[in-house]
């Protein structure tokens, strides 16, 4: 498989207490096990199947993905935001693979 790359989209500034909205994609074949190859063998499920976003150390948002989720599975979600720090965005999938994406906010 491809290697996935994700990306993800979040202000690099904020004021305290706003509430900001964080995007991430990740580019991912998403097999569900569902479908038969050319021989008419099952192709083995591969998914993203947990997502975390934490930031400073606890977690935002989190979510389990099942099966049903498209290819290169969109997230969007908001955040109230107190003060500076890293969100750091973790997708795990079915095989054991993990991404991981960082990015840093400044709260002036």
């Amino acid at each position: 498989m491809a290697k996935s790359k994700p990306r993800i989209k979040v202000p690099k500034k904020a004021a305290k207490g706003d509430v900001i909205t964080l995007k991430t994609l990740i580019s991912h074949k998403m097999e569900s096990g569902q479908r038969k190859d050319k021989k008419g063998e099952k192709i083995p499920r591969q998914i993203i199947n947990k997502f975390t976003c934490e930031f400073n150390g606890a977690t935002v948002f989190s979510c389990d993905i099942e099966p049903a989720v498209s290819a290169n599975p969109y997230l969007q979600f908001t955040a109230k935001i107190e003060e500076s720090g890293e969100f750091q965005f973790t997708w795990t999938a079915d095989n054991g693979d993990v991404f991981k994406k960082s990015q840093k906010i400044t709260v002036a």
